[in-house]
């Protein structure tokens, strides 16, 4: 546990620019963006003595400065100063913010069903392949159709960051990710409403010949031997055959059989060249990718969101098609949602979205100890211009209350916001 940090009581008369205060208010009673904050200009300290407090707490080890000197002792007492317009106005629009959380939560836990709701019929597809393939073929049809007919309606795609998720499950969800952001990248990369309907079926697929591969090593925590390395690999090769006597499309095949084929020629199973591989298949190839390295069957092994989008970026760009892996990485943004970050004035948090056309700029769900982990502020760093991300980090880096109250996923899930156009025109 992290030590409470030492603080003095300091009268509000002595407050100056430089020093770091504690606010031991509700945070919807004052309109500072923190209940925790460096004071950064007189106005700030005018807002504090609008605040009607004797004394505010000050964190010396955090501030620039020392407090003032006491007043002259025949100097008169100020009198206590109401909050201007402005500020009455700012605690308003913190109210405000409060309403769209709650409407916000209530959305996730809409998207939580359908995502549970689309996991069981995966599960079901699966489960059905071979007794009832053609149902199987229907259902996996009719569940990417779903998730296209959300997807076009909204101009903006929302994907949430749901919780953790079922363990044994994984090959469910994985495959369901996949789908989610490709159809994401594909609609962003202006693909047909077709080509995407083919990739969301690809996507559901693409694994669908790790069937023929013993659990024990599809599901290996482990390094793999060279071995089951090779086994492993045929699972395309399995994929395929069973994608044939499913009467799949052609284009869905290519999926299947090159998802992990690369731009360099350095993937498998044939080596192909970037121009020998599907326009489909490319796009499925970044986004698995991704999810991989986000979710290892050893979770000690997995990639932060930031980690695998830098490592993608930074040391294997040049397996994937360029114009896409730049879009998904600005469709994702820098910060992806899941990413651990501390921000500029040291406090940590989560990101939950990301506003695409400031991908430095994303939403973040904010520690406080000082707000109920239920009310956890969510910052916008759009419009929070002073504050800025400092440091991504993994999980296993926070103090353990930070980690509880943050509560980071151990595996990425994410899934479509199918209440956002409702939420909206509300």
């Amino acid at each position: 546990m992290c030590a409470t940090p030492f603080t003095v009581n300091v009268p509000v008369e002595q407050l100056c620019v430089g020093l770091y205060v504690h606010l031991d208010i509700s945070w919807l009673d004052h309109s500072f963006a923190l209940n925790s904050f460096k004071i950064k200009n007189e106005q700030e300290i005018l807002a504090l003595r609008q605040l009607g407090l004797k004394t505010i707490r000050v964190n010396p080890s955090k501030s620039d400065c020392r407090p003032l000197p006491p007043p002259p002792a025949n100097t008169a007492v100020a009198e206590v100063v109401l909050p201007t317009p402005e500020e009455l106005e700012k605690i308003k629009e913190k109210r405000a913010r409060i309403d769209r959380l709650l409407k916000e939560r209530n959305a996730i836990a809409e998207c939580e069903k359908e995502l549970l709701k689309a996991a069981g019929t995966l599960k079901n597809i699966t489960k059905n392949l071979f007794a009832r393939p053609q149902e199987s073929v229907r259902q996996a049809e009719e569940l990417v159709q779903q998730m296209l007919e959300s997807l076009l309606v909204d101009k903006d795609i929302a994907i949430h960051l749901m919780n953790d998720k079922i363990a044994g499950e994984e090959a469910y969800y994985h495959s369901l990710n996949v789908t989610v952001l490709t159809m994401m990248l594909a609609k962003e990369l202006s693909f047909s409403a077709d080509d995407i309907k083919l990739m969301g079926i690809g996507c559901l697929f693409h694994d669908i010949g790790k069937m023929e591969i013993p659990d024990r090593i599809v599901n290996k925590a482990f390094e793999l031997t060279r071995a089951e390395q090779n086994l492993l690999r045929q699972h395309v090769f399995y994929g395929q055959q069973i994608a044939e006597k499913l009467h799949l499309p052609k284009q869905v095949l290519d999926i299947i059989n090159q998802h992990h084929e690369h731009m360099d020629g350095s993937g498998y199973p044939g080596a192909l060249p970037g121009d020998k591989i599907s326009p489909l298949a490319r796009i499925v190839t970044i986004t698995n990718a991704y999810d991989n390295l986000c979710n290892c069957p050893n979770p000690a092994d997995s990639m932060s969101p930031y980690e695998a989008m830098a490592h993608m970026f930074g040391h294997l760009r040049k397996q994937f098609d360029p114009a896409a892996l730049n879009l998904f990485i600005r469709s994702m943004g820098i910060y992806p949602p899941g990413t651990i970050v501390r921000l500029s004035d040291g406090t940590y948090g989560m990101v939950v979205a990301v506003n695409s056309g400031k991908p430095l700029r994303p939403s973040v769900l904010i520690y406080d100890p000082s707000v109920p982990k239920s009310e956890a502020i969510i910052l916008d760093l759009v419009h929070e211009p002073v504050l800025e991300i400092e440091a991504s980090l993994k999980p296993a880096q926070l103090a353990p209350e930070i980690y509880e109250y943050l509560s980071p996923r151990k595996r990425m899930t994410y899934f479509f916001d199918t209440q956002k156009n409702a939420r909206q025109s509300s």
